[in-house]
């Protein structure tokens, strides 16, 4: 992405191009947006954000963006702009070469191939959409949508515009890509496009103190440039992988906006009790600190009926996060399942050992509590509790309530269950 062009289109919000990566931030007040707008402000956390994560991960910070754009969600927002949302999107490259989509709120990414156009919207997602595509053979743009949802169309020529660093006024951004750029008809598309793993995700916002934007949230992407070489790693004998996200096929989209609709209405009517922090957030009455934002919580308040935020994610071994808001079935094909059909958002994990069967495991929400579930798999799931060496075959059947840390592997891959809070006090 770092030698490609990225053509501002005309538009009222703001938008960055920082370490190859592009960043979009929608303004809601009148007129022009000023330095001290909430809509820059969000932006330069945000860029600050992007280019610590490049400098981690340069050949594809992709996943480690969208790590730290949802802790930043959760963590800084609300701090940066009280009771209103952020709406925002980012473009970064994958770790496989691919994009890496990240969207929250009214915010469309549009991917144009060879006839062909693909669209995410931010609005129809429970709280975020994830996703890593193949660079499509036009351009990747993304777009602040109107009052009414509507979104521009991709224009059909590129213009002489060209955001190399920094931040621009703008209603949108275009990376083109190199065969549009040198006008050859004949080159070929960089690749098909099968859409990415979705990752539904739900839960609050947040934001920072001034002194901690530019330091706490830091990321980075030089997107769609590289493809890098992997050797695969043995699970066993290997920590937990930082990585881009993978590809994965193109999910069926009637499936998909169930998924969406579940982890919706899942998330958003469940009620348990619980106690609410200062600011108002729902939280495990058994924690000294909020489940949410990680400031302290009164312990001698009385227990009353809360909305249960997410419990935490599952981080998978190539840096894929699946926030925890509804019950869960994993596996390598857990959309036609049983499970699913029973209203259980299918993730799906893709695995080339076939030592995962189709309905693998299922994570089941209960009060406050994030139990694993092996459903009589062909070969099992293992955990690891952190700090410890062994892995530990589950009885089929048998709940395991996981605590932060904890390591899950279920054919060859590799997963790490984490709380959705920043540490106490951030």
């Amino acid at each position: 992405m770092k030698d490609r062009q990225v053509e501002v289109v005309a538009g009222n919000h703001a938008v960055a191009r920082v370490a190859g990566a592009v960043v979009l931030v929608a303004h809601r007040g009148h007129g022009r947006p000023a330095s001290e707008a909430t809509a820059v402000i969000a932006l330069e956390s945000l860029a600050e954000l992007v280019r610590e994560a490049a400098e981690q991960h340069p050949d594809g910070p992709g996943a480690l963006v969208a790590r730290a754009a949802t802790r930043w969600l959760m963590k800084y927002a609300e701090q940066i702009s009280p009771g209103a949302p952020i709406d925002f999107g980012i473009l970064s490259a994958a770790e496989t070469g691919g994009v890496a989509v990240f969207l929250h709120g009214a915010i469309t990414a549009v991917l144009a191939g060879d006839g062909t156009v693909e669209r995410y919207r931010g609005s129809d997602a429970a709280f975020t959409v994830d996703r890593v595509a193949t660079v499509p053979a036009r351009a990747v743009a993304l777009f602040v949508d109107d009052p009414k949802g509507r979104i521009p169309e991709l224009p059909a020529e590129r213009g002489i515009g060209w955001l190399v660093e920094g931040i621009a006024q703008a209603g949108g951004a275009i990376v083109w890509s190199d065969a549009v750029r040198g006008r050859s008809a004949s080159v070929p598309s960089e690749a098909a496009h099968p859409p990415p793993t979705a990752r539904i995700d739900s839960g609050p916002t947040q934001r920072p103190h001034p002194e901690l934007q530019l330091t706490e949230t830091r990321a980075s992407t030089a997107m769609l440039d590289s493809v890098q070489d992997q050797q695969p790693v043995d699970p066993h004998h290997a920590p937990t992988q930082m990585g881009g996200t993978n590809p994965a096929p193109r999910p069926d989209p009637d499936l998909q906006r169930r998924l969406e609709a579940t982890a919706k209405s899942t998330a958003l009517t469940v009620k348990v009790m619980g106690f609410k922090c200062a600011r108002a957030h729902p939280s495990d009455p058994r924690s000294a600190f909020c489940t949410v934002c990680g400031m302290p919580v009164d312990q001698t308040q009385q227990l009353i009926e809360v909305v249960r935020p997410p419990l935490g994610m599952l981080v998978l071994d190539d840096g894929m996060t699946y926030m925890l808001a509804a019950d869960a079935v994993l596996g390598r094909d857990p959309e036609h399942s049983e499970q699913a059909r029973r209203g259980m958002v299918p993730l799906k994990v893709e695995d080339s050992s076939g030592g995962m069967s189709r309905a693998h495991a299922e994570v089941l929400l209960v009060n406050w509590d994030v139990s694993l579930v092996d459903r009589g798999s062909t070969n099992g799931t293992r955990t690891r509790l952190p700090g410890y060496r062994d892995w530990i075959r589950l009885t089929p059947h048998q709940p395991m309530v996981l605590v932060p840390g904890t390591e899950v592997m279920i054919g060859n891959r590799v997963l790490r269950y984490e709380p959705a809070a920043p540490p106490p006090f951030g």
